[in-house]
């Protein structure tokens, strides 16, 4: 039955993605808001919703390697180091990325990125093709909610599509944040 759901439901959210839509989904961190990456109108959408600056970038989740090496010229071989080993969900924070929307690409020309199994997600990606815009669902300065009950009026309305998956279950923390530069200075943003 849970397979069943989790493809109807990868199939709602591609819909929804590909008319240009932004979606309300459980990742395998916290819910987050999210749309194709390569739609600068709808990550638009995101930030209005949010009412976030632009200059405050979000991160795109993906499930492949692959789809890793499509978007970042270069990837420092420390970044599959810091992946492979890591024991909590890791986003990293590479240089020079390509192939997404502009407003996505922070003031300094990098992009942070997770790589992802969670089932939805996954599924979601390998139909898209493309990378996964995943901001928390909150309003910019408000807490990060902690579980789908937790998320605002405001947020749950102004979505075009809500997963109807894990509305029960409450989140882990967000991930562990590393900023990795071409010249292998490594940051450690949020532990």
């Amino acid at each position: 039955m849970e397979l069943k759901l989790i493809a109807k439901e990868v199939h709602n959210a591609f819909e929804v993605i590909a008319k240009g839509g932004i979606i309300l989904y459980p990742t395998d961190t916290v819910w987050g808001i999210g749309c194709d990456a390569t739609n600068e109108a709808a990550v638009q959408k995101i930030y209005a919703l949010k009412q976030r600056e632009e200059s405050k970038s979000m991160i795109v989740l993906m499930h492949s390697e692959r789809l890793v090496h499509s978007v970042f010229h270069q990837i420092p071989e420390v970044a599959w180091q810091l992946l492979e080993f890591a024991t909590q969900p890791t986003t990293l924070i590479l240089d020079q990325p390509k192939n997404v929307a502009p407003n996505l690409i922070s003031t300094d020309n990098s992009l942070g990125m997770r790589l992802v199994t969670e089932p939805f997600c996954y599924q979601l990606m390998e139909r898209m093709k493309r990378p996964l815009v995943s901001t928390s669902a909150n309003v910019s300065g408000a807490p990060t909610p902690k579980s789908f009950q937790e998320i605002s009026p405001e947020i749950v309305q102004g979505v075009d599509y809500v997963v109807q998956l894990h509305r029960d279950r409450v989140a882990s923390k967000p991930s562990t944040i590393i900023k990795l530069t071409l010249d292998a200075q490594v940051r450690v943003i949020r532990k």
